[in-house]
């Protein structure tokens, strides 16, 4: 990463600080080498250490992000319409980023992520190439300029790289904005992708964007070469896959039309299921996808912000975890940006959809929002306080007007993103007292990042939303 080198050795002092047995108190941390090597509550102090007051919580993993759809937000909201004429106002964003606006663009969201206690992204990556479709002179310039924003706003990504075929799930053609996203095949993708390499930073891992944007035997070609041994610079067990997974019923129609299945029996079908592969939205689903889903270890992430402002409807959390999928978290289309929320939502939304009340706890929600996400990632050895893990904290205020009178346990059901104080990434500071030391005035870097673009808002989507 870029900024400031990570000191060889730190010592931290948490008011209150979340470990893998609960809240402690007055928790002395030593940080030997970017890593825990020391942690042991009720202790004083001593001289040297960094008094973290609040709550100090393992680092946050945002499974889930599209960094050019952050130039949406408060643009879309204003009037009717659906997820497809959203979908429209989102490829006029697409079509006018290049390498150096994105890398502008992504470091100021990435500074907004890391202001909110963000320690780790993953980045559904498929804007690839220039206008028309043709590649840029290094075809992986703008996943270049991706990575490159991560180290310049000081947090870890995971790059997963996203393949993106078809426009329809019967097979049409590209078009338009579209034909940014798309390589020539499976080989042309995967050829591509080799020639990115992973960083202490970074990590690359696979997508397929969807059931509509990948055909059948695609999939499996997919997951042939995600699962090879050393795939794309990973170890052994190859890299993470993520997949978009029934976030629309019209994408369940449209796949049970070609197929005959739900795009969750498609996916078992071709081999893209399993402990590596993280299925996005998963809301619209049967309950033998759930079971399917589980019995396989699939992980899901929910983005319960990005799923309402999308009117795409309430996924079954609770029964998918209980089926046996782990849970991580996103932001996606980052209307805000808020693990808390995001862990918020699962629990409200669930609780609209019974009527009753505490389906997860605090601590349930917490590893969704933290060792759960960094392990769907790729970097299992993430999120958590605990000797030999990344030293990540974030120190959440419990003096804020959202906080005060709050009980540590009970923190993720009250604060805020505006209530992150303290962030350290691999040992080093990225956030003091509330301040990005890279980006210091991250709402001007976002302000100048989106004027850059100068991307005009849709006449009809201004007024109405797009067609009713």
């Amino acid at each position: 990463m870029s900024a400031v080198p990570a000191p060889a050795a730190a010592r931290f002092h948490c008011e209150w600080a979340w470990l893998p047995g609960g809240v402690a108190a007055d928790v002395l941390i030593e940080v030997v080498d970017g890593r825990f090597a020391t942690v042991t509550p009720g202790t004083p102090a001593g001289p040297g250490a960094v008094r973290l007051a609040g709550v100090t919580l393992p680092g946050l993993a945002n499974a889930h992000s599209h960094a050019f759809h952050r130039a949406l937000r408060g643009r879309t909201q204003g009037g009717r319409g659906t997820f497809w004429t959203w979908r429209e106002q989102m490829y006029a964003v697409a079509g006018a980023l290049d390498p150096d606006t994105y890398h502008r663009l992504a470091t100021a969201v990435y500074a907004e992520m890391a202001l909110a206690g963000i320690t780790c992204v993953g980045e559904f990556h498929y804007l690839h190439h220039g206008p028309g479709g043709t590649p840029y002179a290094d075809p992986n310039a703008m996943g270049e300029a991706l990575v490159a924003a991560a180290a310049d706003a000081g947090i870890r990504i995971t790059l997963l790289d996203t393949l993106y075929l078809t426009a329809t799930v019967d097979g049409r053609p590209l078009d338009g904005v579209q034909r940014r996203f798309g390589d020539t095949g499976v080989d042309g993708w995967a050829d591509r992708v080799a020639l990115l390499r992973p960083r202490p930073h970074a990590r690359i891992g696979a997508a397929a964007h969807s059931v509509r944007a990948v055909p059948a035997a695609a999939l499996t070609e997919l997951a042939r070469y995600a699962s090879a041994p050393g795939a794309f610079g990973a170890g052994a067990d190859g890299v993470p896959v993520h997949v978009h997974l029934s976030e629309q019923r019209a994408e369940n129609d449209a796949c049970l039309a070609a197929h005959g299945r739900t795009p969750t029996q498609l996916l078992a079908d071709r081999g893209l299921t399993g402990p590596s592969v993280t299925a996005v939205h998963a809301t619209h689903l049967t309950d033998t996808d759930r079971t399917e889903l589980g019995d396989s270890a699939t992980g899901v992430c929910f983005c319960p912000t990005t799923e309402r402002d999308l009117a795409d409807g309430i996924g079954h959390a609770r029964a998918l975890v209980d089926a046996g999928s782990p849970l991580s978290l996103g932001s996606d289309s980052h209307a805000v940006i808020d693990l808390f929320e995001e862990a918020r939502g699962v629990e409200m939304h669930e609780r609209l959809h019974t009527e009753h009340r505490g389906h997860f706890t605090a601590a349930e929600l917490l590893a969704a929002a933290t060792a759960t996400g960094h392990a769907s990632l790729g970097w299992a050895d993430a999120g958590g306080i605990a000797p030999g893990a990344r030293a990540d904290l974030v120190t959440v205020a419990l003096s804020s007007p959202r906080t005060a009178g709050c009980a540590p346990e009970a923190v993720l059901f009250a604060a805020t993103a505006a209530d992150v104080r303290h962030v350290v990434v691999d040992g080093r500071t990225v956030v003091r007292d509330g301040v990005h030391g890279a980006v210091p005035d991250t709402g001007a870097a976002l302000t100048a990042a989106l004027r850059a673009l100068d991307v005009p808002t849709p006449a009809a989507a201004a007024t109405t939303g797009g067609p009713r």
